[in-house]
Formats: C-alpha cells, structure tokens, sequence
C-alpha cells in the first residue's frame, strides 16, 4: 500500500464510518476517497445510529394548532451574555401570556436552566456548543409543531450552529425566527450581571465568548434589538408586532406592553 493510500485507509478507519459497505483493506484509492467523502457528509447531517425505527404520525400540526389557536413559532434569542437575552425573554413570556386578552401557550428555554438538566453533561468547548444548539433546536422545533411559542435564550456564538437550527425548523416547515439581541461589548461588560466578564478579564475563565472566544453576529435576523438603546418594554414590543405580522396570533393583533414608571436596561 502506498503511503497516500495508507493515510486514507487510516483516516478511514478514524472515522468509525457505517458509509462503507465492504472492507477498507480491499479499497482503490477513488474508492477510499469516495468512502470519505460519504463519511464526512453522513457525520455533517447526523447519522441516525438507530436501526428498525419508523416515525409514528397521529394528530396533525396545523389540528393542534387550530385547537390551540394559534400557531407555533420558534424565536432564537441570541447575543453575547447580558446582553439581556433572560431578560426579555421572561418579559415576553409575561406579555403573551398574562396581558393578552387571551393568554398564548409559551415555553421558555433558557440557555443556563437547560444545563441544569438537559445539557449537564455539555461544557463550553466549540464541540459542546454544537451539541447544545442541536438539543434545544430539536426541543424547540417539538414545542413549536405542539403549537407552542418557543422563546430560546442561547448566546449561541457560532453563524453555523444557528443555520443548523432554522434548517432544523425549514425542513419540517416550521416557523423560525432569529432574535439578535444586541449590545456592544462595553455594555454588556458594565452590566456583568453573573461577575462572569470580571473573571475572563482576570483569566479566570477561559474561551469566554466576547472576550477570547468568538461571537459571530447575525447578518440577516428577522428581529434585531439594541438593547443599549431600548429598553426592555420597548425590546418586547418590537418582538410582538414582528409576530403580528407574521400572522401568529388568535386575536386582531397583540396588546402592546405598557411601559413602567422607572425602567431599567436589561
């Protein structure tokens, strides 16, 4: 064998593909190089490991929702930590469900609550991240087809692992929208809610996103709130009349919020 050949057959049988059909040992070099290619591409979709499985179909989406009445949405809140992602969110949950003159089924997903359960097993390397954003866009893309309106709060740092959940939602034709939430590094710094910028400065935390880790923003969100220059009743506002023109709501259109006597920033 020579020695291009027996680094393909070695990366081959690195990869721990089921993408070939016969031994590796007995492959051409176009056969190697085809083999791999199957590898990478059924490893970028996610090979399902399960065997002898079907899907299972019982009351429709569009039944559930007319009985919900209204439809289901996802809205991914990204942006750098305390940037006020938790914040909105849980005052946008407040509004859809408490000020309206019918109350909206609502789920939040929130980033940190999630590792409590769901993700406790995920860290905060590039890998982990990945895997975090595929868990909760699965998760979400299951509340939204109940007819539920997700609100996922995830910094979410890379553009790729976001793509990967609206191609989550697009391909079972379901409603997604990406939520940049949106401060400058200053501000979010002087915010520092969780003392967690503080640290990072101070090398205490490493591959903190913002500060030696990257934050790619959103080039196109369908909803894009500065929340240095909005507070956080106006940020919910926004939000809603973005859903009413969606066309989401069982009513004429959503109430928008009132704001308080003395608002704070997110």
């Amino acid at each position: 064998r020579s020695g291009k050949a027996q680094a393909a057959y070695s990366f081959v049988q690195d990869l721990q593909v089921t993408s070939c059909t016969f031994p590796v040992e007995i492959m051409s070099g176009a056969q190697l190089f085809l083999c791999v290619l199957l590898s990478l591409w059924s490893q970028a979709l996610g090979e399902v490991k399960s065997t002898n499985i079907k899907m299972h179909e019982g009351i429709t989406r569009e039944q559930k929702w007319k009985a919900n009445g209204h439809k289901g949405v996802t809205l991914w809140m990204t942006g750098l930590s305390g940037s006020g992602k938790s914040t909105i969110s849980v005052a946008l949950e407040e509004a859809l469900v408490q000020k309206q003159v019918k109350p909206y089924f609502v789920y939040r997903l929130d980033g940190d609550n999630l590792r409590f359960g769901l993700n406790r097993d995920l860290g905060f390397s590039p890998t982990d991240r990945k895997e975090n954003v595929r868990r909760v866009s699965e998760v979400s893309k299951l509340f939204a087809e109940a007819g539920a309106i997700v609100i996922a709060g995830l910094i979410s740092p890379y553009a790729a692992d976001r793509e990967y959940a609206r191609e989550v939602h697009t391909n079972s034709s379901t409603p997604f929208m990406e939520v940049f939430v949106d401060a400058p590094l200053a501000a979010v710094e002087s915010r520092d809610p969780k003392g967690l910028y503080k640290k990072a400065r101070e090398g205490k935390i490493k591959g903190f996103t913002g500060i030696d880790a990257p934050y790619e923003k959103p080039e196109k969100p369908e909803v894009h709130l500065r929340t240095d220059q909005n507070s956080i009743t106006q940020s919910v506002n926004i939000i809603l009349k973005k859903l009413d023109e969606f066309g989401l709501h069982a009513q004429p259109s959503f109430r928008p919020v009132e704001e308080p006597e003395a608002c704070a920033a997110p």
